[in-house]
C-alpha cells in the first residue's frame, strides 16, 4: 500500500473539493463530520509512538467507530457495534470499484493469517477454551474461494475482541501479554481505515451512511 498516498494529509487532500462544494448543503453535513472525526483520530494514531501499541489501536478503533456508529433515533442511543460494523463493511465491499479491499486483503495475507492463528483474538476460545490448530488451512481456502467479504468481517471481529479488551478494562495498559497481539492488529487496522476512507471519499460521498451519533448541534426531532 501506498503510504503516502493514504497518510491523513493525502486524505485530506483528496476530500477537500467535495467538503467545499457541500459546504453549505445540509444534507452532506452528516457524511462530512463523519470524514472529519476520522481523520481526527487517525491522525493522532499517525502521532502515536510505535511503544503506544494500546493507545494507537484505540485511536484507529474509534477513527473507524466514527464511520459505521448510527444512532437509534426510537432508543436515542448508539446502534449496537456489530450490525452497524457488517452493515459498513458490506455497503463498503459494493462501492470498493477498483477492489481496493481484495487487493489489500491479499497483499497482507501473512498478517492476516497471524491474526487469524492467535487463539486469544478468538470469541470461542474464551467461550469454550477450544483452539483453532487448523484456522490457517481454513482461512487459506477462503482465499482460494475468494470469500474476501467474510475474511474482513471475521478478521474485524478479531480486532474487535481485543478492542473490547482495552477499553473494559480487560487488559493490563502495556501488558506483556498482548504486545505481539496488538502489534499486528494495530497494523492491520491502520491500513484497513484508511482504505475505506479512500472508497467513501472516491464513491461514497454522496452515500447516506445512516443517522449521526452525537452531531455537534445538538438532537434533533425530539418531542417538545
Amino acid at each position: 500500500m501506498d503510504e503516502d498516498l493514504f497518510s491523513v494529509h493525502q486524505l485530506r487532500s483528496r476530500w477537500k473539493p467535495f467538503k467545499e462544494r457541500v459546504q453549505n448543503n445540509s444534507r452532506y453535513q452528516p457524511v462530512c463530520i463523519r470524514i472529519h472525526r476520522a481523520f481526527s483520530w487517525l491522525q493522532r494514531a499517525e502521532e502515536s509512538k510505535d511503544s503506544d501499541l494500546d493507545q494507537r489501536l484505540i485511536f484507529l478503533w474509534i477513527g473507524f467507530n466514527s464511520l459505521y456508529g448510527r444512532w437509534d433515533r426510537s432508543r436515542r442511543e448508539p446502534e449496537p457495534d456489530g450490525a452497524t460494523i457488517r452493515e459498513l463493511m458490506k455497503r463498503i465491499m459494493m462501492l470498493d470499484e477498483e477492489r481496493r479491499i481484495t487487493e489489500l486483503l491479499n497483499e497482507q495475507r501473512e498478517l492476516i493469517l497471524s491474526i487469524y492463528a492467535d487463539d486469544y483474538l478468538a470469541n470461542y476460545f474464551w467461550e469454550t477454551g477450544r483452539t483453532a490448530s487448523s484456522v490457517r488451512r481454513k482461512v487459506s481456502s477462503w482465499y482460494v474461494e475468494e470469500r474476501f467479504e467474510l475474511i474482513l468481517e471475521k478478521l474485524i471481529d478479531r480486532i474487535y475482541l481485543l478492542r473490547c479488551q482495552l477499553v473494559h478494562g480487560a487488559a493490563t495498559c502495556g501488558g506483556k501479554l498482548n504486545r505481539d497481539a496488538l502489534r499486528i492488529c494495530s497494523m492491520m487496522l491502520d491500513q484497513l481505515v484508511r482504505v475505506f476512507l479512500i472508497i467513501i471519499i472516491d464513491h461514497g460521498a454522496e452515500e447516506d451512511w445512516g443517522p449521526l451519533c452525537y452531531p455537534p448541534e445538538g438532537p434533533t426531532g425530539l418531542s417538545s
